[in-house]
């Protein structure tokens, strides 16, 4: 582990055990490895609350914070080093690797897991876990927690409260420090430039898959572990499928493609969405939803300043979508009727951002005591409008099977926001010079 990640994992637990007080307890497992098929496995990726906290990349452990605790506060169960085991399948930490490496102040055998829990639960009053997410490790909350509540004669006070630690860390979560800051950039970087570098090669000829492949070239080639979630390349109206992923299909001249991927780089993820034309240019008709979408997503990260709602980027895209629409004749009506009955949602049917982070779909609540959130530096989110027009949709047919999304990922700063993904080409102009160049 690198001293960078190491500071920061003691002072995300500091801070997190500062607010939950002593005679409390934290219980985090790792994430589990999981089977593709057979004996093969899909490469590890660890449970993103449990890396935030420990920084620390196997499978088989599990953190427990203890504030205040005489014997030491960070306490971390893992495999203990096997030289045969290592031969086949990679090198261990073990538990001196977990004090010498991670500052674990006490650390034992994973083995020993149901041996040690209840006497370090004992004399806790509170313990905070993310009940729900695994029904197996929850029976063994259970009972380690029956266990101690069994000794209760001998003097032994069991916890009193069951407690879910979601809200504490991932509020924690919401909010980047500038580490975390730095390399949500270097994935919003490398990122970028795959977008740009599809937008370079596609061909009408070529298959959705190949695409993906350039992609994946890209984010691999530049210290990404993987994509962050998994591709969408839509061609003609299959861009119209939000979440369309088969990516097997032909691209045809005269149709646009809609691409949404990101790199994952240590553990933090960029959401990028392009859309663009198969061929040379956008025809009048892709072009005029296109601007109409565009324009809805610059008014919305116009709208993405500190002390304004998380919501107000979405109102002010919707906005312009049914303004655009109502424009086109798409839509008939006034723009009060249409917002008001919903009347752009069989062409705009979800939200306009999310949190981002470890996760794509990253941590944190969207509203406080039933109001939505006020956004604070920080906070990192996306912005993504679009326009889906499916093909059997009840307009005029030269608007039917036109898919648009555009994305682009936005920190919260002190002065504003920060697009971590400006790289990415969106203007018409930039996107068929681009174009040009490549089917010349």
């Amino acid at each position: 582990m690198n001293e960078i990640l190491r500071r920061e994992c003691s002072e995300r637990r500091k801070a997190l055990m500062n607010m939950l007080g002593e005679r409390a307890m934290v219980i985090v497992p790792a994430a589990e490895q999981c089977l593709r098929n057979r004996d093969t496995e899909y490469r590890y990726r660890q449970d993103s609350d449990f890396y935030y906290l420990t920084g620390f990349n196997e499978p088989e452990a599990v953190l427990c914070l203890l504030p205040g605790r005489t014997g030491g506060e960070f306490v971390l169960f893992c495999r203990k080093r096997d030289r045969a085991q290592e031969i086949w399948n990679g090198y261990r930490l073990g538990q001196e690797g977990a004090v010498s490496e991670l500052g674990a102040d006490q650390a034992f055998d994973i083995l020993e897991l149901d041996e040690r829990m209840p006497e370090l639960m004992s004399g806790c009053e509170r313990i905070y876990y993310a009940l729900g997410k695994r029904t197996s490790f929850d029976r063994r909350v259970v009972s380690w927690l029956n266990q101690v509540r069994a000794k209760a004669r001998s003097g032994i006070r069991a916890p009193q409260e069951l407690l879910m630690l979601d809200h504490w860390l991932h509020d924690l979560r919401l909010f980047k420090s500038s580490e975390e800051i730095r390399l949500m950039r270097k994935a919003a970087a490398i990122s970028a430039r795959a977008h740009e570098r599809v937008m370079r090669m596609c061909r009408p000829g070529m298959f959705e898959y190949e695409l993906e492949a350039e992609l994946l070239h890209e984010f691999v080639r530049s210290g990404c572990s993987a994509p962050a979630y998994t591709t969408i390349v839509g061609g003609g109206p299959r861009g119209c499928i939000l979440h369309y992923v088969e990516n097997r299909a032909p691209l045809r001249d005269g149709e646009l493609v809609l691409i949404d991927a990101g790199g994952e780089y240590e553990s933090y993820a960029a959401d990028i969405t392009r859309t663009f034309p198969v061929g040379k240019a956008f025809s009048s008709e892709q072009r005029s939803l296109y601007e109409i979408v565009l324009a809805a997503q610059q008014q919305a990260i116009a709208q993405v300043q500190p002390d304004q709602h998380w919501n107000d980027p979405h109102d002010r895209a919707v906005r312009v979508l049914a303004r655009g629409l109502l424009d086109e004749g798409i839509l008939n009506g006034s723009l009060d009727e249409v917002l008001e009955k919903e009347l752009y949602r069989p062409f705009y049917m979800h939200r306009t951002g999310h949190w981002l982070g470890m996760d794509v779909h990253d941590v944190g609540d969207y509203k406080v005591d039933q109001s939505w959130r006020m956004l604070e530096p920080g906070m990192v989110l996306t912005v993504e409008p679009g326009l889906y027009i499916a093909p059997d949709a009840d307009v005029e047919e030269r608007w039917r099977g036109i898919g648009i999304r555009i994305e682009d990922d936005v920190l919260v700063t002190r002065q504003g926001h920060e697009v971590l993904t400006e790289a990415a080409p969106k203007s018409v102009a930039d996107i068929e010079r681009l174009r040009q160049d490549a089917c010349s």
